[in-house]
């Protein structure tokens, strides 16, 4: 009871802590999400730590070894069912390959100054009962930078018996010991008259790891069993011996010895049935005594909490309750795949394509890829099997639905991205920071070039930041509703995320200044941002005999090839042939849309003569996709192309460019185009699907051709904003198509959760797209970025 009395009263001490350390909650975290499990504070260089686990059934097991996440491991699926950043949560993963599901369980316990302490529980337990399971598991933490690692134990040459415990010290983080734990009831492999005597033993090695190369952790854990078992194993080469080869527990086995120097170390425990071991980590400054008692107690507080507070952020109508666990663990999973990343990134400042020098200026800049100083970068990831690094036009979708959890989570998450604008006012569109980074990239899409755009999505986390502070009520707080003290008993949680962390999530919602200040530290760096698109992505209007109110509002993708524009993410769906003059519709509905967030910010901040400006800009760009982009022959919008007789003309492709106005809700409800661009969306021949909209129309000639990428794939994207546009504008505001409006939008929210429910159902996962006929996940999986936007959806958060 008196240490549920101390973290109460370090949980509400919170509350008056200024905003700039408010991110102690958000110091550590499971933040390396392209590991099924990896802890690490958002520090450059520092501590990590990592699981490794594989079975021992027989030696062709440890080809099944499982790191990081690869979507040919072929698990059948890993999802956090309740996970909140400011806290922890439960992760399940099941591996029926290896036949153990095996579960995470991730505390935080506030407290000091240097992001407080946490612990973690790592369970087994068979997938087939009938079956044997032998596991093998591997925990690792290693440092980098500053700073010292050691084992406490004396290390003995059959392993330990007891607890493990090692000692740290960083400049960031000053004093801390990490403590790993058995469980009360696990077994051991048997058989141990055959090697020393190990049962019951855990085994350990150290290793001395070069600056920047804890990440390849695995390598050298695994070069070091398998040396090991080499040894082991020699005597068992010949025939007459063959049958006497030890269990494979013995062999795989980490070395016991400790080089001098090591700052990478490991602990390893074989298991025969069911499993569990605890590691907990203690900051000096925190002052923290934590047990399995911990775990026990905090972690269903915590998981009670989280679904009361799910419950009131995301409310599901009785119509979709079956929906609820999965609503909460895509979410908890968007929330999951948060990473802090570190280290320099490759860009080209000189590369261009000949399309894209028009003649206009002569640039000297040396070509060729450089690598740049160091940055660093928290952010949501797409998928962590497959995208498990920062993307900038996924990112806005991210923050949408991390902005509607923890909005200062995603102002915090915001605020990294806005640091990387250059003073050019470039944003690369993927963010590849480091080794570890890289080793997941192809190597041709690992350079990044300056003149290169991507959607510029994170104006969508603005608007919607500051549509919350305009829908600010009075009403009462998570923590007066119970939902920071789980079920409002006397028992607090030991997260210490009682009163505080609550008011850590709204502060900039309760505070107008902190809100104006944030804004305002954000304003000038976006503004070149935005400058920057109008300059380097601006198009010719007038050299191809092209009629506009405005003479400078046109705009074109730069860095296209021959057959993609990867720049408007919208990969390979079809445009007109790569040239100078072509216009961009999608290009000149973002340049709206980001006019717009722009007018936002400065009318919030009281900057009178630039939110005048971009109404100026905002009201041009909306005359002039009407006079430049408006087909009254197809009866759509488009791109426009130039012909061989150097003519402009429109290229028209019915998909999801030629909604884009639409979209971005950048029509008048009033206006005579909106009922085409209706009709479209809604025809079965061509856009219309009972899974959503595709991407490209079925009657076109391309639907499903070559790459098939965009071209007729269900996107989630695409269908949020469709309905996010269609539930606040077209279907509320009176005009002549607010009923067709009405109809589309409900149809289409059924379809969208009906089909992506389904196939999680099926399938165990939510996936990059899905197949514009059948309805079946595509590509990459688990794809709990955007993906996870499904949960808004349902709750109808737009």
């Amino acid at each position: 009871m008196q240490l549920f009395l101390l973290l109460f009263a370090l949980a509400t001490a919170v509350i008056s802590k200024p905003v700039e350390e408010t991110d102690q909650s958000l110091l550590w975290g499971p933040y390396r999400p392209n590991l099924y499990f990896g802890v690490r504070p958002r520090l450059p260089q520092s501590l990590m730590t990592g699981l490794i686990w594989f079975s021992t059934v027989n030696y062709q097991s440890i080809q099944r070894s499982r790191h990081t996440c690869e979507q040919d491991d072929k698990l059948d699926s890993y999802t956090w069912s309740q996970y909140d950043p400011r806290e922890g949560g439960v992760q399940e993963i099941k591996d029926s390959q290896n036949n153990v599901k095996i579960t995470t369980e991730f505390l935080k316990v506030l407290g000091g100054k240097n992001g407080g302490s946490w612990a973690a529980r790592i369970k087994g337990e068979p997938v087939d009962t009938s079956k044997p399971m032998h596991i093998s598991t591997v925990f690792y933490t290693g440092l980098e930078g500053l700073g010292g690692l050691e084992m406490r134990n004396e290390p003995v040459p059959q392993g330990f018996e007891g607890p493990v415990t090692f000692i740290g010290s960083t400049p960031d983080l000053d004093d801390f010991t990490i403590r790993i734990e058995d469980g009360p009831k696990n077994i051991y492999v048997g058989e141990a008259s055959l090697i020393n005597d190990a049962v019951g033993r855990t085994g350990f090695a150290g290793y001395q790891v070069e600056q920047g190369n804890i990440w390849q952790a695995k390598k050298y854990i695994m070069d070091d069993i398998f040396a090991r078992a080499s040894k082991i194993l020699e005597p068992f080469h010949s025939q007459e011996h063959k049958d006497k080869v030890p269990n494979p527990a013995f062999s795989l086995q980490v070395s016991n010895s400790i080089q001098p120097g090591s700052n990478l170390y490991v602990v390893q425990k074989t298991f025969s049935g069911p499993f569990q071991f605890d590691v907990f980590y203690e900051s000096a400054s925190a002052n923290h005594q934590l047990d399995a008692e911990s775990l026990d107690q905090g972690i269903p507080a915590l998981t009670s909490a989280f679904t009361t507070r799910f419950k009131s952020i995301f409310p599901i109508p009785p119509s979709n309750q079956t929906t609820e666990k999965f609503s909460q663990a895509i979410t908890s999973n968007l929330l999951g795949g948060i990473g802090y990343f570190y280290g320099s990134s490759i860009e080209d400042r000189g590369f261009s394509y000949e399309w894209d020098e028009d003649g206009e200026t002569e640039d000297e800049t040396p070509k060729g890829p450089k690598l740049t100083e160091p940055r660093e970068l928290f952010t949501a990831t797409p998928s962590r099997s497959f995208f498990p690094r920062g993307f900038y036009w996924d990112e806005g979708f991210h923050l949408l639905h991390i902005g509607a959890w923890d909005n200062a989570l995603s102002l915090e998450v915001l605020k990294d991205w806005i640091n990387l604008v250059d003073e050019d006012g470039w944003v690369g569109r993927e963010q590849i920071l480091g080794e570890e980074a890289r080793s997941r990239v192809p190597k041709e899409f690992q350079t990044q070039v300056p003149t290169f755009a991507n959607p510029p999505t994170l104006a969508m986390a603005v608007t919607a930041f500051i549509g919350r502070l305009k829908g600010r009520s009075s009403g009462p707080s998570d923590f007066d509703l119970g939902m920071g003290m789980g079920d409002g008993s006397a028992q607090v949680r030991m997260s210490d995320n009682a009163r505080g962390v609550s008011s850590l999530r709204d502060i900039h919602l309760e505070d107008q200044k902190i809100a104006r200040k944030y804004l305002n530290a954000i304003y000038l760096p976006l503004r070149r941002h935005y400058e920057w698109f109008r300059r380097t992505q601006r198009g010719h209007i007038k050299r191809y005999g092209r009629k506009a109110r405005s003479n400078t509002e046109g705009y074109r993708w730069r860095g296209r090839s021959e057959t993609h524009v990867l720049t408007s993410g919208m990969d390979d769906f079809p445009r007109a042939p790569a040239h100078p003059g072509e216009l961009h519709l999608d290009l000149i509905a973002w340049m709206g849309f980001f006019s717009r967030t722009m007018k936002e910010i400065a009318e919030f901040i009281d900057e009178e003569d630039d939110a005048e400006a971009f109404a100026e800009n905002e009201n041009a760009i909306i005359q002039n996709i009407d006079d430049l982009h408006w087909s009254e022959k197809d009866q759509m919008y488009c791109d426009l192309g130039i012909d061989q007789e150097d003519d402009s003309y429109h290229e028209c492709h019915r998909g999801y460019l030629s909604l884009f106005p639409l979209l971005l809700s950048l029509i008048d409800p009033s206006s005579p185009h909106l009922g085409a661009v209706l009709d479209l969306m809604s025809d079965p021949r061509h856009l219309w699907s009972p899974y959503g909209i595709r991407s490209l129309s079925l009657s076109h000639p391309e639907f499903g051709k070559g790459e098939d990428y965009w071209k007729g794939a269900i996107w989630m994207p695409m269908n949020y904003m469709a309905l996010s546009a269609l539930h606040g504008k077209y279907a509320s505001v009176e005009g002549p198509y607010r009923e067709q409006a009405k109809k589309i939008y409900a149809e289409l929210r059924t379809n969208i959760i009906d089909n992506v429910f389904k196939e999680y159902e099926r399938t165990g996962y939510v996936w990059e797209q899905y197949n514009a006929e059948t309805g079946e996940g595509r590509r990459s999986h688990p794809f709990t970025g955007w993906t996870s936007l499904v949960t808004l959806i349902i709750s109808e958060k737009y």
